[in-house]
């Protein structure tokens, strides 16, 4: 018996998303990683990530098999930092504040340890000179197989590499930068922990446009207004509790385990605030490599 055309091409479409999901299960830390350190936020690099993975999905019908799919999804991420960093003009900001004088240290010897002190220095370089150093010293790829990530050349590789490295070697690791908040967005912040903690479900969507937006990895992206998303933390697993704080400068929401003899930060909440409402919630939950990504987190801020 003959089998049907559409009937091969679904089976082979099953395989390759049963390969996806296995690859990205054991994946998405380490893609986070990079993609936390190219976009030097682990709020940004998850959304990111999030975008990589969209986008690989559905490019997944014209993945040639006989490829890998790790590096296949790494360059997908990488060309979306790239755009994020583009839009963010985050390249300009970097390469400038490389040459601040204040930023350098005494050299030190040639073979720097990339620990994950100096890992957090790469936001200082340069996109391609970062991204060389993450993907040849902290996810061990060849230079081959870095060259076809980043779209450039074995020699073009060695060549950032070595500018990367020369420049990471005269700086120090230094506290980030904080990001000023708008004294109207951090009260709200404050009102929107202050309710939440109360379980003022109605409270807290007074603080919300009505037409807010709501991302919680990959279990809902839509209106607010169309998720259940209080009644889940109305009746969790684990007791939550929320306290205004920041990571790696940002002002957010932390996520509190609050069955541990001390409150203990277990994740976050990006608010975005806009004309005296919050529009949009990003609920990072369900994702625990961006706590283990991030560099410093305050509670109190």
């Amino acid at each position: 018996m003959e089998t049907r055309p559409d009937i091969d091409a679904l089976g082979l479409f099953e395989a390759r998303y049963t390969a996806f999901l296995a690859t990205i299960t054991h994946l998405r830390p380490r893609l986070h990683r990079y993609c936390a350190r190219m976009t030097g936020s682990p709020l940004d690099g998850e959304d990111v990530m999030q975008e990589a993975l969209f986008e690989a999905y559905r490019k997944l019908e014209t993945f040639d098999d006989s490829r890998a799919l790790s590096p296949w999804l790494f360059r997908i991420a990488h060309n979306r930092c790239i755009d994020f960093l583009r839009r963010r003009e985050v390249r300009e900001k970097a390469e400038a504040k490389a040459l601040e004088p204040e930023s350098v240290g005494p050299i030190e010897p040639a073979g720097l340890p990339l620990d994950r002190a100096v890992e957090r220095l790469v936001i200082n370089l340069p996109p391609k000179e970062r991204a060389c150093v993450l993907l040849k010293d902290v996810f061990d790829y060849s230079l081959e197989e870095i060259a076809q990530l980043v779209d450039s050349t074995v020699g073009g590789v060695k060549a950032a590499l070595n500018r990367g490295r020369g420049k990471l070697s005269t700086l120090r690791d230094e506290p980030l930068a904080k990001t000023a908040a708008s004294p109207e967005a951090v009260e709200l912040l404050r009102l929107y922990v202050e309710r939440f903690n109360r379980r003022d479900w109605d409270g807290v969507r007074e603080l919300t446009s009505a037409d807010a937006r709501l991302r919680v990895a990959d279990c809902f992206a839509g209106r607010l207004a169309d998720s259940p998303y209080f009644v889940e933390y109305e009746r969790p697993i684990v007791p939550w509790r929320m306290a205004l704080g920041d990571v790696d400068g940002e002002t957010v929401v932390v996520i509190l385990r609050d069955d541990l003899p001390e409150p203990t930060p277990f994740s976050f909440i990006r608010l975005d605030v806009a004309s005296g409402r919050i529009v949009r919630i990003a609920d990072y939950i369900k994702c625990p490599w961006v706590l283990e990504a991030a560099a410093s987190i305050t509670i109190g801020a």
